[in-house]
């Protein structure tokens, strides 16, 4: 599955967004760093934690196809974060909003070892992978881990100093406090660090790899360093108070949330798009299992019959056959073919077939670039009426295709016998050549212009008018 990554640029829009909230609240006076509101305070955590399960949810699923390591960090992440973030902070503050110190620091270790992770997996070679044992170990590790922080919180909860002063006030709350434990301050200055490589690091990996929830998770990892950035400047003192770096964290989240829905988008195109494949495939095997078959048969046997008899009208079936036989041959392949291959890539494609099917030397020279679909398909067929009217009539060796696409022109030339073109289109010859590819050229609004001469080959060119 294959998705195009822009330049950056939702990386670009948060960016601008973090630098003009933290300019806001410091330069604005009426705007404020914290506002009392409990119960969006636990919507906010709630939400956060959902969407971090559910984006822990697929990329799961894509570490299933994958095994790879650093998509496993990022499960381990988001399922650290989610913990701290539902177990650890909004149920408490629903419940015991006036709970003891633990309800601050857990949630605080939590996040920093969530964080870590996340760190972890943008720096990590997106080629390295983990089996099954490894990852167990590695999944258990950081299980034992949190239980060690959650009983050590829980053994000296009482004992656990104040994350801030909880005598400072909060009434005014539009000027920075840098009033947190020392510890806290350091655990969010480091986080800030942390956010910021890994936004570089998964930014690169996304241009790289053409990921684009890879962008979006780094575009959600600026957003949460400029939140740590606010919480060092206001550090978060009280459950039922909602900060802007709360805001700033859920904005990570909702990054998240773009980013996964970008991929359910992705991965269900991608399933259109592989069924509509498999289809023409089915397709394909039953035209080459069935009608050329029958085709082929039809074309020996007239060829056969023409040989002992001499019967003009056997020949003309053998002849019809034969092209026949080329059109659902030509059918077969285009079914085959990828819906996105280059039409430079079909040309020469097809111009190997025709080279081995008629024994004739066909050198393609395409630029890149495509006419639509319908217009592709009428060139391929002028291509291949040309060859094979060099390679059967002409008693070519070399035919030379050369291909533009805007403006759309075509030249076949070939070194064969040659032939009079007033002769031939007043003859009406079986298959009637000419006339079908004039008729093509000008449905792709071009002319069909043919020039030839006995013993000097012939030129066919396609010039859009």
């Amino acid at each position: 599955m294959v998705v195009r990554v822009g330049r950056g640029s939702p990386v670009v829009a948060m960016l601008v967004v973090g630098l003009v909230a933290t300019a806001a609240v410091l330069g604005l006076p009426f705007l404020g760093f914290a506002y009392r509101a409990p119960a969006v305070h636990v919507a906010v955590e709630t939400a956060n934690a959902v969407v971090a399960l559910f984006v822990a949810y697929l990329i799961h699923a894509r570490f299933r196809h994958t095994r790879r390591v650093q998509e496993l960090l990022l499960v381990l992440a988001l399922a650290a974060v989610a913990v701290a973030n539902l177990l650890l902070t909004a149920v408490p503050s629903a419940v015991a909003p006036d709970a003891a110190e633990l309800v601050r620091w857990a949630p605080l270790g939590i996040r920093l070892v969530g964080t870590v992770l996340l760190a972890s997996a943008a720096w990590w070679p997106p080629d390295r992978t983990v089996g099954r044992r490894g990852a167990t170990v590695t999944v258990g590790a950081l299980v034992v881990l949190g239980l060690a922080i959650t009983a050590g919180g829980l053994a000296w909860a009482s004992a656990l100093p104040p994350t801030v002063d909880p005598t400072v006030a909060l009434d005014d709350s539009s000027r920075p406090l840098l009033v947190a434990h020392p510890v806290v301050t350091g655990v969010q200055a480091l986080s800030v660090l942390l956010y910021g490589v890994a936004a570089l690091a998964f930014l690169r990996q996304a241009r790289r790899h053409d990921d684009e929830l890879l962008q979006w998770v780094a575009a959600g990892c600026v957003l949460a360093a400029f939140a740590r950035v606010h919480y060092v400047l206001f550090p978060s003192l009280y459950s039922e108070y909602l900060y802007t770096g709360d805001l700033l964290r859920l904005g990570f989240y909702l990054c998240l949330l773009v980013g996964a829905a970008r991929e359910v988008d992705s991965f269900w195109q991608w399933r259109a798009e592989v069924a509509v494949l498999e289809e023409r495939r089915r397709m394909a095997r039953d035209l080459h299992d069935g009608l050329a078959q029958e085709l082929a048969y039809v074309w020996s046997r007239s060829r056969a019959l023409a040989a002992r008899t001499g019967d003009d009208d056997a020949e003309r079936i053998g002849g019809a056959a034969a092209r026949a036989l080329d059109e659902a041959r030509r059918a077969i392949a285009a079914l085959s073919r990828p819906l996105d291959e280059p039409f430079a890539t079909v040309l020469r494609q097809v111009g190997d077939e025709l080279a081995a099917r008629y024994d004739v030397k066909v050198v393609v020279e395409a630029d890149e670039g495509a006419p639509d679909p319908a217009a592709g398909e009428d060139v391929l067929r002028i291509v291949a009426e040309a060859v094979r009217n060099a390679a059967r009539h002409g008693h070519a060796a070399r035919v030379h295709v050369a291909f533009e696409p805007v403006p759309l022109r075509l030249v076949v030339t070939d070194d064969g016998v040659g032939f009079d073109p007033r002769e031939a289109a007043a003859r009406r010859a079986p298959g009637f050549g000419l006339t079908s590819m004039r008729e093509r050229a000008a449905a792709l609004g071009a002319d069909l212009l043919v020039s030839s001469g006995p013993g000097d080959g012939a030129r066919v060119e396609v010039r859009q008018r």
